[in-house]
């Protein structure tokens, strides 16, 4: 029976581990933290999105650049799949209006559970504590915990070490040194899903940090626009509206050192709506009292129409079409390790089909360690799932091949 080592225990990891054993390998999984899942745990937080429930082929438009060479895994394991196994492992899911997906329960936790049973009845061992430090020789991998270095014999191995957002919850991206040191293809990792850092003035931020902007458009200059919410922070700007267009954003920003985004602050209703409204408050009224009793606009979105520098206009055409168009510059993304989740990893050229390396064979990668980004939503866990079990499906058939080659060289 052939002994597969995976390294890391997420979405990505388990997945590989699951599909391994029940391809009849033996299946150890090493994990640094003390437990398994933890960056699962902390989306858990938000209800666990776990997919969507849009039509496949634009669901597959999410991944970008990306698509061609993840479409194969995320077809051979696709959103119905990834419900039908939550639903087999006694987690029932249901969609919401927003289309996303969630289990019932609204948390990780029992999923957890219930899969970290499936796969003790499996036999897969998992060893948390244990961190992967580098090669002992060909087909063997060298892995410390509190007790001391080990070296565990493996057939082939699953490295599923995540990005390099949330380092405290395991991803740390220090994973890259060794890979860059063997010889793999990597590109620089770029935040994704992430807040962005404007040069608010004192006032808005002493006042406004943490309100949050509900029912808001948010348009990147010259780009899309997307509707929902965002937050006022003391840095600048997050939240599901902004995390939409960060890729965009942050692209903008390294080619030309800054971006514009143009904040609608009441999509639902058209200019001439606005001014006709605002046409009928008097004239002598201060401009909050205007905005609040003509839009109910609240205090943080007067604050923002000041922001500008000159005063808001008080002619109804004028401010309704700053209503629609508040410009807010953005000046850099928030760090790596704020990020949601990132871009950049281990370049596609780096891997082929099977996801196995060419400069390691026998070794195979999965989940956020690729170069691939995707919006909040569901699509970066349907990611890890899938290119997870898509390495395991690479494990097996290179070990069908016989492929006698080891790591390293």
């Amino acid at each position: 029976m052939a002994h597969i080592v995976v390294i890391g225990a997420g979405p990505a990891g388990l997945a590989a581990a699951e599909a391994l054993a029940a391809g009849g390998c033996a299946v150890t999984v090493v994990e640094r933290m003390p437990t398994i899942g933890r960056k699962m745990l902390m989306a858990g937080r938000g209800g666990l999105n776990l997919t969507h429930s849009e039509p496949l082929d634009r669901f597959l438009t999410r991944y970008g650049a990306a698509r061609r060479w993840l479409e194969p895994a995320l077809r051979a394991f696709s959103p119905d799949d990834l419900r039908a196994w939550a639903a087999a492992l006694g987690q029932p899911c249901f969609v919401g209006s927003s289309g996303r997906v969630f289990p019932r329960a609204m948390k990780a936790s029992p999923l957890l559970r219930a899969w970290g049973a499936r796969l003790a009845e499996q036999g897969v061992t998992i060893l948390t504590r244990h961190d992967w430090t580098g090669w002992a020789g060909p087909g063997r991998v060298r892995v410390v915990s509190p007790r001391g270095e080990r070296v565990l014999a493996a057939d082939a191995v699953v490295l599923a070490l995540g990005g390099a957002s949330w380092a405290r919850l395991g991803a740390d991206g220090a994973w890259t040194g060794l890979l860059a040191g063997g010889g793999v293809a990597l590109a620089p990792f770029r935040p994704a899903n992430c807040g962005f850092r404007s040069n608010w003035s004192d006032t808005l931020r002493a006042r406004f940090a943490g309100t949050p902007l509900r029912g808001i458009a948010l348009t990147q200059e010259g780009g899309p626009t997307v509707r929902g919410e965002a937050v006022v922070t003391a840095r600048g700007l997050e939240g599901g509206a902004v995390y939409a267009l960060s890729a965009g954003l942050r692209d903008r920003i390294a080619a030309d050192g800054q971006a514009r985004v143009m904040l609608d602050l009441r999509p639902d209703m058209t200019e001439a709506a606005l001014a006709e409204r605002l046409a009928r408050v008097r004239g002598r009224e201060s401009l909050s009292n205007t905005l609040r009793k003509a839009l109910r606009l609240p205090a943080v979105a007067v604050a923002l129409l000041r922001e500008g520098g000159a005063a808001p206009p008080r002619d109804a055409a004028s401010l309704a079409r700053l209503v629609k168009a508040v410009p807010v510059t953005l000046t850099a993304p928030d760090s790596l390790d704020r990020a949601i989740s990132v871009a950049g990893g281990v370049r596609e050229d780096a891997v082929d089909a099977r996801f196995m390396l060419r400069a390691w064979p026998g070794v195979f990668v999965a989940g956020e360690m690729l170069d691939w980004e995707a919006p909040t939503g569901g699509y970066l866990l349907q990611a890890c799932f899938a290119t997870g079990r898509a390495a395991a499906r690479g494990v097996l058939a290179w070990l069908q091949e016989g492929a006698k080659e080891r790591y390293p060289s």
